[in-house]
């Protein structure tokens, strides 16, 4: 169980910044992958505060430019003083690293155990949620496209990241994200489900 004096901090101090952060990123996002980051934890025998704070901090350099965010990230959860309370130097230490290699695009494995944790955490692969925050990310990012020009973009972010040859990655085996992964690459490779699919959302996001 998580230390409630951590978890008071966390929700008081920390999670409120993801306020700030687009509809993929927000305060919904990251309270998901605290909750899978502290169940794989237990699963796993792995300390369930250190997974904790890790899926707090993992997010934050969106504050600065997205392409380093999991970098930014890092630093932010190593200069935080706070976090000495309760951890020790090598803990924020494992901890930093852990945030820095979460992100799907990395090309290594995490370094230890609690960057596999919250690098599975952070994806849910569930086909309708990963269709919906693409679209929702493209209407935010780009809201001078067609809805045309939007469906190119939303199969090239497929194929980029999801499919088969995508550069997405994941840690642990026989995982739910494991077997969603499976069905989602199904509808990608099935042109006429996948455009389905995005009209069904489109109207919806």
């Amino acid at each position: 169980m998580v230390n409630l004096e951590i978890m008071a901090f966390i929700e008081r101090d920390i999670l409120p910044r993801y306020a700030a952060f687009d509809v993929a990123h927000n305060m919904e996002h990251v309270t998901r992958v605290i909750r899978s980051s502290v169940s794989i934890a237990q699963k796993m025998g792995a300390d369930e505060d250190m997974a904790y704070v890790i899926a707090a901090y993992h997010d934050l350099g969106l504050e600065g430019p997205r392409a380093i965010h999991h970098i930014t990230s890092g630093k932010i959860l190593q200069a935080d003083q706070r976090l000495r309370k309760w951890f020790s130097e090598m803990q924020i230490s494992i901890m930093k690293d852990a945030v820095e290699d979460h992100r799907a695009s990395a090309s290594r494995a995490p370094r230890s155990i609690y960057g596999k944790i919250v690098a599975e955490a952070d994806r849910d692969l569930n086909p309708t949620s990963v269709f919906k925050r693409t679209i929702q990310y493209g209407k935010s990012h780009y809201p001078e496209m067609t809805k045309e020009e939007h469906w190119k973009r939303f199969c090239e972010h497929m194929q980029e990241k999801y499919s088969t040859a995508g550069y997405i990655k994941l840690w642990i085996e026989g995982s739910q994200n494991e077997k969603d992964l499976s069905a989602l690459r199904n509808i990608i490779n099935n042109k006429t489900l996948l455009r389905e699919k995005f009209e069904e959302l489109w109207s919806l996001t």
